[in-house]
């Protein structure tokens, strides 16, 4: 399982890396792994506003379709639209190319409040 050293992880797999002043969010490594080859991704409009938790999108695999959770509140910056063409950009580099959205954050502290890559990578084990 490969990790982002400078992203933050939610419990569902969700990721929150701090770019500038804006943060970039995606699925992990360990996620994009169960989930299999992603066939569809459905994000939200920029300029939506989420709280810390909420469902913000679905990414769909040849296996299932999950609900996306936001790691952190916030307005959506920007969604990855390169998506739209080529879903399996999350397969293929789920740290880079294939982030899903940016948000302008609601609350800094709850990037602190998220796990880092050491715990996430303790926890993703365990399942």
């Amino acid at each position: 399982m490969k990790l982002d050293s400078a992203a933050r992880y939610r419990s569902s797999h969700e990721f929150a890396r701090k770019e500038g002043n804006l943060y970039v969010v995606g699925i992990s490594d360990h996620a994009q792994a169960a989930l299999g080859d992603i066939v569809y991704v459905e994000l939200p409009e920029v300029g939506k506003t989420f709280a810390q938790g909420d469902a913000f999108g679905v990414i769909e695999s040849v296996k299932a379709a999950s609900d996306l959770y936001m790691p952190m509140g916030g307005k959506v910056a920007a969604v990855n639209e390169g998506l739209g063409g080529d879903p399996a950009l999350v397969n293929r580099d789920c740290y880079g190319e294939g982030w899903l959205v940016k948000i302008e954050a609601a609350s800094a502290a709850e990037f602190n409040g998220l796990m880092d890559a050491a715990t996430y990578e303790k926890e993703a084990d365990k399942e």
